[in-house]
């Protein structure tokens, strides 16, 4: 089969298949070159295929992209292909961090402390290696101390398709936890890793 050949939806199922992450119709159309209308029709003709056949697995909008999900029904089997891998769950303290910059940013670490009552230091260079916040520059103020913001990760990992789809601020720390509690059956992890010592996850300021 040549490119000029491949009907659009297979195409897009091969490219998600292939990605590691979710693929926005901007990159869809730059990688098939088809149009962002035709794509969505596309990944809506693929869905149906699946559900018509029975399929174990969905396209779904996260993070501003789409990306091949397991269907919840078939959790269990997939949580058992790593149930002897150690997966690295969020601290409720890091669960909290998160959210309040999820809510406030872009925000600095004297401001999260301020809101928490303690040293956020830790929390946030969790939050930093595990790539669920970035810096966003730096704060006019005395010390000029790092602002965070939360990242694309932070969305793709807890199924979010924008921050609009953030729940109301009094329950974001249970949604989160429970969030990152299914996010183990598609997630391996990785063991943490030390920052170098001159980066903004060493240092927090």
């Amino acid at each position: 089969m040549t490119p000029d050949s491949a009907p659009l939806p297979a195409i897009v199922e091969a490219l998600l298949f292939a990605a590691d992450e979710p693929l926005s119709l901007k990159r869809l159309s730059e990688l098939t070159g088809g149009e962002e209308n035709a794509l969505r029709t596309a990944i809506d003709e693929l869905n149906s295929t699946y559900a018509a056949a029975g399929r174990t697995f969905r396209i779904h909008r996260v993070a501003q992209g789409f990306q091949l999900y397991t269907l919840p029904d078939y959790a269990d089997w997939v949580r058992k292909l790593y149930q002897h891998t150690h997966v690295i769950r969020l601290s409720r303290a890091a669960l909290e961090v998160l959210a309040v910059i999820a809510y406030r940013q872009p925000i600095t670490r004297p401001e999260i402390d301020k809101l928490r009552g303690v040293d956020c230091s830790g929390p946030l260079i969790t939050l930093l290696e595990r790539s669920l916040i970035t810096t966003a520059g730096r704060a006019h103020r005395p010390g000029n101390p790092f602002l965070y913001r939360t990242t694309r990760e932070f969305l793709r990992y807890f199924g979010l398709e924008s921050l609009d789809d953030l729940p109301r601020p009094e329950e974001i720390s249970t949604f989160l936890a429970a969030r990152e509690a299914r996010a183990d059956t598609d997630e391996s992890g990785t063991a943490e890793t030390a920052a170098p010592p001159d980066s903004p996850a060493a240092n927090p300021d």
